[in-house]
C-alpha cells in the first residue's frame, strides 16, 4: 500500500456512465477520498457503500470529491447504482484488470480484485491519510470524516 506523503498515482478511469474521469482533473480544486473496494453486488460492499451514500454530503461539505473504484465494468456500476438509489462516482478499474488498485498497492493478486483500501488525496495530489482493510473487513465512514476534519489543505 502507498504510504501518506507518496504522491497519488494518476490515472483516468470510466464512470458508470462510462465517462473518463481523471484524478488529477481534481488538483487545485478538491481533495479526493479513493475508496476501492472488491466487488459490486456484495454484501460488505454494499453496507459499505449505503454508508458513504449516507455521509456524502458531509464530504462535499468539506470539499473533498468521493471516487470509488472496483474491478467490475462501468456497466455493472451503473446498474447497482440505479438499484441501490446511489448517486457516488464508482469508478470501473476494468481493463487492465485491477491496474490501479496495483499502483496504490491494494491489488489483491490471489483474489483478482481490490483489497479494502482507502486514501486522502489533497489538493496537491499527495496522500495525506491511507488504510488498507481484507475483504471480509468493513471499514467505517466516520474514521474518514474525521481524517477529512484533521486535513490540512494548505
Amino acid at each position: 500500500m502507498l504510504e501518506v506523503g507518496t504522491p497519488a498515482p494518476d490515472f483516468t478511469l470510466k464512470d458508470q456512465n462510462n465517462q473518463a474521469v481523471r484524478l488529477s482533473s481534481y488538483r487545485d480544486s478538491s481533495a479526493v477520498l479513493l475508496v476501492f473496494y472488491p466487488l459490486a453486488f456484495t454484501g460488505t460492499c454494499g453496507g459499505e457503500m449505503a454508508a458513504l451514500q449516507e455521509a456524502l454530503p458531509a464530504f462535499a461539505a468539506a470539499g473533498v470529491e468521493v471516487l470509488t473504484v472496483s474491478v467490475d465494468s462501468a456497466y455493472a456500476h451503473k446498474i447497482w447504482l440505479g438499484r441501490e438509489s446511489w448517486t457516488m462516482r464508482m469508478l470501473a478499474d476494468f481493463w487492465p484488470h485491477g491496474a490501479v488498485a496495483q499502483s496504490y498497492g491494494v491489488f489483491n493478486e490471489s483474489k483478482g480484485y481490490a483489497n479494502r483500501g482507502t486514501f486522502l488525496i489533497d489538493r496537491s495530489g499527495v496522500i495525506r491519510w491511507a488504510e488498507c482493510h481484507e475483504p471480509s473487513e468493513s471499514r467505517d465512514t466516520t474514521v474518514w470524516l474525521a481524517a477529512v476534519a484533521n486535513l490540512d489543505d494548505g
